[in-house]
């Protein structure tokens, strides 16, 4: 059962955004994302990941913000970041497009995989504005 709590934060994240999680609207998020499991959707990020993002780039540390707008849908893909992939996964055309331009622009060369965990360590924030997806339907939760 999906439960979001403050908990489920990084503790550097706590103070800025666990008081959120006694408004009404994440309440209601929550009931959805507990209809859509009940009815056997499979969401995607993995519950334990859809923080992730906060896990991987502590407050203080935040040097950029990058804003995707919703988990990739395929099966391996999405764990919380942004553009990102699991490792072995292959690297999809939003983070190959991204690759191609920091090449361009700054001589920066495509590492051979799409997992950006060492992006976040050294301050990205890889951040979708909708952190949930139904597994095979791109923009299945906005607006929720």
């Amino acid at each position: 059962m999906i439960s979001l709590s403050p908990s489920a934060l990084a503790e550097s994240w706590q103070p800025l955004l666990s008081d959120e999680f006694s408004k009404p609207y994440m309440r209601e998020l929550e009931d959805f994302l507990r209809a859509e499991k009940a009815a056997g959707k499979t969401i995607y990020p993995a519950e334990e990941n859809i923080f992730h993002a906060l896990e991987a780039t502590p407050v203080d540390d935040v040097k950029v913000v990058i804003i995707g707008q919703d988990p990739y849908h395929g099966p391996g893909q999405a764990h919380g970041l942004s553009f990102s992939v699991q490792p072995g996964v292959d690297v999809p055309p939003s983070l190959r497009n991204m690759y191609k331009e920091l090449e361009q622009d700054l001589g920066v060369k495509h590492p051979g995989h799409g997992h950006l965990e060492g992006w976040a360590k050294q301050g990205v924030l890889l951040l979708n504005a909708v952190l949930t997806v139904e597994a095979s339907k791109a923009g299945a939760h906005q607006n929720k």
